[in-house]
């Protein structure tokens, strides 16, 4: 090869490796805001259950907001289908520009939703459907921004790349979590009980503009033939694959659990059961938010050397061993810096799983159906277990048996070791 050669050839790689670059960014920045909006939900939750629950205790009200969150993750299923479809069947591009609108428009609803006092019942009606709006973007989001980083990604890469849709995920949650803190020193208490935690939710719409912007830029990744396809984001072609489906439902349910118990319920755990203030719980959860967003490229090109298998099967070994004595350690803990380390300590596990979370599930699918079965499992487990995590906490709390909910998480943490034996010894697809 000449110099000349070799020059040219450096070039288009550098030049092929900017736009990969840049189009994880567009389709990262979509799932950034939207978890941003979905998370601000949770984090303010402690600020506005008054208004929409006006009656009952603090656990009470925070029951019935949990009951809410929950209830978003059930349409996450019905958008894991559609957006699916949409995206095998119309592209991803499409697919994404969609559920980033929906997502929005639910927050700004809420943002300028009136309370309990001055329109009655309606109030909570309201918020449920904005909600519900929410949750069918969401569940739409994941399956198809996985897909494409999935597809966007180099050989051999594919981890590290991937492991990105966590870092916005991850960091569209530590947002949400930063713009509260910001808010606690800037207002009073009084002051964010009665409009202040309205403010996060009109900023996830604004922000919704520039990711618009950016998604619009990007090239679909998938091919007019195979979207052509009879049975392109149908669900008889995903039946053809149902053993991959099981196998996604059986893991997420561990990975998704444990990761909602150690991120959105952490916060509330930790002033509801601990006794924690509320400034002080949110700066711990920021501290290890943000480590934990940091980590997720090594875990995910810690995948790419050693098998997605062996990541998913530490995951599950650790996540059965160490939740119990996390959580029960974390119930009477008193320093900030004791509670630090622990969560830090339940976030480094669970990395194992969210750093290749998204790209182990679209390679179990082929081009086809890849969207709608990487979002449709997902949604399905998270309903059943993510999005159920801190209503079957307080329920549990609320009987006087909240130690049960330890040995929950940790018992999904051993189905998805099981399930992980399943995988192929490199970490790709079924074991046949």
């Amino acid at each position: 090869m000449t110099e000349a050669t070799a020059a040219n050839q450096t070039e288009l790689n550098s030049g092929d490796t900017r736009k990969r670059v840049w189009a994880i960014v567009g389709a990262s920045s979509g799932n950034l805001v939207e978890w941003f909006d979905f998370y601000v939900y949770s984090f303010c939750s402690l600020y506005f259950a008054h208004i929409f629950f006006p009656s009952g205790n603090t656990t009470t009200q925070l029951l019935q907001t949990a009951g809410i969150f929950a209830a978003g993750f059930l349409m996450r299923p019905i958008g894991g289908w559609l957006f699916g479809y949409i995206a095998d069947k119309h592209g991803r591009k499409n697919s994404m520009l969609i559920s980033v609108c929906m997502m929005c428009f639910g927050s700004l609803v809420i943002a300028c939703l009136p309370g309990y006092a001055a329109i009655g019942t309606w109030a909570p009606a309201l918020l449920l459907l904005a909600r519900l709006l929410q949750g069918l973007s969401v569940g739409g989001e994941y399956g198809t921004s996985a897909t494409y980083m999935s597809e966007v990604a180099v050989e051999g890469r594919k981890g590290f790349y991937a492991s990105f849709q966590y870092v916005t995920l991850i960091g569209g949650q530590l947002l949400a979590l930063l713009v509260v803190v910001i808010l606690q020193h800037v207002l009073s208490s009084e002051e964010l009980r009665a409009w202040g935690w309205r403010i996060p939710f009109a900023l996830g719409a604004v922000l919704a503009v520039i990711a618009l912007w950016l998604r619009r830029s990007l090239n679909e990744t998938s091919e007019k033939s195979t979207r052509a396809l009879k049975e392109a984001g149908s669900l008889r072609g995903l039946w053809r694959h149902r053993r991959a489906f099981i196998m996604v439902l059986g893991f997420t349910a561990g990975g998704s659990l444990s990761f909602y118990t150690f991120t959105t319920y952490m916060q509330k755990y930790l002033v509801n059961t601990a006794g924690m203030s509320a400034n002080t719980a949110s700066i711990v959860m920021t501290g290890a938010l943000f480590i934990y967003m940091l980590i997720q490229p090594f875990f995910g090109a810690l995948s790419d050397r050693f098998g997605r298998r062996n990541s998913m099967l530490c995951f599950g070994l650790f996540a059965a061993g160490c939740t119990v004595p996390v959580l029960t350690a974390l119930q009477n803990v008193t320093s900030p810096w004791a509670a630090f380390s622990l969560v830090l300590l339940a976030l480094l596990i669970v990395s194992f799983y969210t750093s290749i979370s998204g790209i182990l599930k679209a390679e179990m699918f082929p081009a086809q159906v890849r969207a709608l079965g990487v979002g449709l499992s997902y949604a399905v487990a998270n309903a059943l277990f993510g999005g159920s995590a801190e209503y079957v906490a307080l329920s549990l709390k609320s009987l006087g048996s909240e130690n049960l909910f330890f040995w929950y998480v940790s018992a999904m943490g051993g189905v998805a070791f099981l399930v992980s034996l399943m995988l192929h010894r490199k970490g790709e697809g079924l074991k046949l």
